[in-house]
């Protein structure tokens, strides 16, 4: 096997990505469109188009690029008849409405140039009615050459009424399931696989992979997109743990819905909005836990996983799929911006939902999924700033990328962490109480005598001293301190 199989790929550890919903971003005046559409402001509903477009994603990068993104990943763009785009109805055509191939060939050469890469989103478990060979079906029933491209019970198809008579995802007619098992299909998709990779898409992030039997097919995805381009990033949306998928034969990382539940328990409080927590992506019930449940299980998250795949999961906090973090904990801006601060300094990718870092919020579809505001009155700026702070002092330290990732302290809700390689110490320090916390660290085999600490976020300056370090974190506060060097 290539030694490259077995391996993810090191931009991706380098990462800070932000997820875009094509619809909603921005829109550019520059992309004919038929019209229709629901005004940009106004709420978003299951079925209407808002008219964003990926010329629009381009002709904004300047933002992305200040916030200091450096990869995004974008929810479908193929051609569909759904706002959202998971109903497929030409893998090899970016929807009309959102530029074309053309838009996106432009988006693409305009990202690369600044450094950004393009992740896409490979709906392969289903597609849509409109997918020209189940629409060959619906027309010509059991004559129809592409019979045996779905799982069919019978004529004529449910496709707009009754109970669905062919295999289709939750038992939605409108996501009628390939039939992974005919090999015509498989060649279908890796070829869509392989040419957008060849197009230079730089990653894949598979919708419900767990939907497709493991009888190998994501093996030989692996194979193909890995052949195509060995740098390539493979993420699956899988909420459970996933062992079973990261053994360097499959997917380089999942979404880390593991990681944003434990975030939500802990950064949420008391404030966590419990009515909308409820099944968060298949998740259980979210309980609050303390500072020593939320380490213990950050640690295990990158324990249950080689290296090498820990250090690519696609970490988040809010998605397209579940209520924005934001109004998970009842709008409590301070909360989000602590969780954020977290997940910048820990191990692994992490992904801003588009809008986050403005306050956005909402709740479960279609309200996760609201208009991006350029207004700048609306914006929450002390928040936009922070976080473009956080991500910055993350791209600054290398260590907060790459390093390793032990566990200091915790008390009540405070705890510390460290974060170090060869060259550098960085100790992290997260409140999420109401009350200040004050706790001496002990760093007696981790720092010599006289070692100055800088505070990456304020002008403190701390010293080592008794091999101890006196932190004070104020409530829902956090901090970042960079040994510097030591006392003469």
């Amino acid at each position: 096997m290539p030694e490259y199989l077995n391996c993810t790929p090191n931009w991706v550890k380098n990462a800070i990505f932000y997820q875009i919903f094509p619809d909603r971003f921005a829109k550019s005046d520059t992309v004919l469109k038929p019209g229709n559409f629901e005004a940009w402001e106004s709420d978003p509903t299951l079925d209407g188009f808002k008219g964003g477009d990926l010329v629009g994603v381009m002709e904004h990068l300047d933002y992305l690029q200040d916030l200091g993104i450096n990869a995004i990943y974008f929810n479908p763009i193929f051609q569909s008849a759904s706002n959202h785009r998971y109903h497929t109805h030409d893998y090899f055509q970016v929807d009309p409405l959102l530029g074309g191939n053309e838009g996106f060939k432009k988006l693409l050469k305009a990202a690369h140039q600044r450094g950004i890469r393009i992740v896409i989103d490979g709906v392969f478990n289903h597609a849509s009615r409109g997918f020209y060979p189940f629409n060959h079906i619906i027309e010509t029933e059991g004559s129809s050459p592409y019979i045996d491209w779905f799982n069919v019970h019978g004529f004529p198809l449910n496709a707009y009424g009754g109970i669905p008579n062919y295999d289709c995802w939750w038992n939605l007619p409108a996501l009628p399931k390939l039939n992974t098992k005919n090999p015509q299909v498989r060649k279908y998709i890796f070829d869509i696989a392989r040419y957008w990779i060849n197009e230079g898409v730089d990653g894949w992030r598979l919708d419900v992979p767990f939907e497709i039997d493991d009888d190998g097919f994501w093996q030989e995805f692996r194979l193909v997109v890995k052949s195509a381009n060995p740098d390539a990033y493979i993420v699956g949306e899988i909420p459970s743990v996933a062992q079973r998928w990261l053994h360097g034969d499959q997917f380089d990382a999942v979404m880390n819905y593991q990681l944003t539940h434990a975030a939500l328990a802990f950064f949420g409080g008391e404030k966590i909005d419990f009515p909308l927590a409820v099944n968060m992506m298949g998740l259980e019930m979210v309980q609050p836990i303390n500072a020593e449940q939320f380490s213990r299980r950050t640690q295990e998250l990158l324990e249950i996983y080689p290296k090498e795949f820990s250090y690519s999961q696609l970490n988040l906090l809010s998605s397209h799929d579940m209520p924005r973090f934001l109004s998970l904990v009842s709008n409590d801006t301070p909360r989000l911006a602590l969780a954020y601060l977290f997940l910048l300094t820990y191990p692994g990718s992490p992904c801003i939902y588009y809008g986050d870092e403005i306050g956005l919020n909402g709740g479960r579809d279609p309200m996760c999924r609201k208009s991006f505001q350029w207004d700048l009155n609306v914006w929450n700026h002390d928040l936009h700033d922070s976080i473009r702070d956080y991500i910055n002092l993350r791209q600054a330290l290398p260590t907060l990328r790459t390093g390793g990732y032990n566990i200091l302290h915790t008390e009540g809700q405070a705890f510390a962490f460290l974060r170090q390689d060869e060259t550098d110490k960085v100790v992290v320090v997260i409140n999420a109480g109401l009350e200040a916390s004050h706790f001496a660290l002990d760093l007696q085999n981790v720092l010599t005598e006289g070692t100055v600490l800088q505070n990456q976020l304020g002008s403190e300056t701390l010293h080592v001293t008794n091999g101890q370090l006196e932190i004070t974190c104020p409530p829902l506060g956090g901090q970042v301190f960079a040994a510097l060097d030591e006392e003469v």
